[in-house]
């Protein structure tokens, strides 16, 4: 019998900072390919490109070895920005500018963008608040916001921080671990964390 060829999906993934193409090819979509190896990649320092087709005699898996380097070094300095999304701009700036005294990057492109937003600094880096619909639900969120995903800003007072949240009447949790850091969330549910840090 002849060999049963399907034509092939393919899905490339291109890196940018190295030129790197990293391509899967699939002749068979029944058949199971294990993503282990892609996914642990960093750690063996290994990945593997695997093809798979079938004949009528059965499955015939080719794996070929392909060598990365060592450390994948590209460069990486440090988080430039964390965005946040938000139902009205400008209250979720009165909440970072008012009362945690973030300052706007008036540098940043607002009117560039399709949507409203505001870029506040975060020390070197930024927030990047984004007037968007949220697919996140809203409610049912963890109370403390180390369990949900959130954004964790350095500062040096922890203790000052609370009593501003304090008089400000904004719920909050200390650290479940003991060490000086303390949870909140903006008016639009995103989990905050201010971790203390020495000077």
């Amino acid at each position: 019998m002849a060999s049963l060829l399907i034509t092939p999906p393919t899905t490339t993934l291109q890196l940018k900072e190295d030129r790197m193409r990293v391509s899967t090819v699939i002749t068979n979509p029944s058949s199971k390919i294990d993503q282990t190896g892609l996914r642990n990649s960093r750690r063996r320092r290994r990945c593997f490109v695997t093809k798979s087709k079938m004949t009528v005699e059965g499955d015939v898996l080719e794996k070929q070895s392909v060598s990365v380097q060592d450390k994948n070094d590209f460069g990486v300095v440090s988080v430039h920005h964390v965005g946040l999304l938000c139902e009205n701009l400008e209250r979720s700036l009165s909440f970072y500018q008012n009362l945690l005294g973030l300052e706007i990057n008036e540098a940043r492109p607002h009117d560039k963008l399709p949507y409203r937003g505001a870029w506040l600094w975060v020390g070197s880096e930024m927030i990047h608040l984004m007037e968007l619909p949220n697919p996140d639900p809203l409610t049912g969120r963890p109370e403390h916001g180390g369990r949900d995903r959130h954004t964790c800003i350095a500062i040096r007072d922890v203790a000052k921080l609370k009593a501003i949240l304090d008089k400000a009447g904004i719920p909050y949790t200390l650290s479940k671990s003991g060490r000086p850091a303390i949870f909140t969330r903006d008016p639009d549910a995103n989990a905050l964390e201010f971790t203390q840090v020495d000077s």
